[in-house]
């Protein structure tokens, strides 16, 4: 009996990796359940078995390959929690950087790929896994915006970071696939150097924020990531 459930998860992990391998490749739409079973080598009965279905072939290979992404690539990158917040944020962007320009990660293609041809099957599945990191976040830019920020301004900076992480990636996938690459290119090769830049950039803009904040913002109007119900402010400009 324990060697029949050893088998049995064995053949989930093949078919979870062949099938994350060529949705990265292909997307779902040119994906065939046929194609993932042979590259798995199994059989049609055993993706039934297992998930049921394509579509849920298809969450469950996303999930797979960022789970494994993450398992690489920690969130916290490694820095410790008791670090200064400016650390933290160094870990993660570095962090995220590396995840997402690796071209070994099945998760960032497959989301280029329903980017490109959406299907909305992965909604619920990445929000579920992204949900977690983006609290954790969120946390960490309150922290270093400082006790006057406001809900909007927490996710406005993180959502401002994170950009600056995500678009380069885009870019360099883009035009690694060219075999002439364009000149002047914003395609990122110092990928450590480029998350130094994001973290300082992003910095000073918060530090920014966080003056303003103590001259114009009274406690009332401040957001605090336990109590979610207080009063979102929106900062004004000068």
């Amino acid at each position: 009996m324990k060697t029949l459930r050893k088998d049995t998860a064995r053949t989930q992990k093949n078919l979870l990796i062949a099938a994350s391998k060529i949705f990265a490749e292909k997307g779902f739409r040119d994906t065939t359940v046929a194609e993932i079973s042979k590259r798995a080598k199994t059989n049609l009965a055993a993706i039934n078995y297992h998930f049921g279905d394509k579509e849920t072939l298809y969450r469950e290979a996303w999930r797979h390959s960022f789970r494994e992404s993450i398992k690489i690539y920690p969130p916290d990158g490694g820095v410790d929690e008791k670090a200064s917040p400016e650390h933290r944020l160094t870990g993660r962007v570095m962090a995220l950087l590396r995840r997402i320009t690796d071209d070994g990660n099945a998760e960032f293609s497959i989301a280029h790929q329903e980017l490109a041809k959406p299907t909305g099957l992965l909604e619920e599945v990445m929000h579920q896994e992204f949900e977690p990191l983006q609290q954790r976040f969120e946390s960490l830019v309150h922290e270093i915006l400082g006790p006057h920020s406001s809900k909007i301004q927490v996710r406005f900076c993180a959502i401002s970071i994170m950009s600056q992480c995500v678009l380069p990636s885009f870019i360099n996938r883009i035009e690694k696939r060219k075999k002439n690459p364009t000149k002047n290119s914003w395609r990122i090769d110092d990928i450590e150097g480029y998350a130094k830049h994001v973290v300082s950039f992003s910095l000073a803009g918060m530090a920014a924020i966080g003056r303003y904040n103590k001259k114009h913002i009274t406690s009332k109007d401040v957001y605090s990531p336990v109590r979610s119900n207080k009063k979102e402010y929106a900062s004004k400009t000068d």
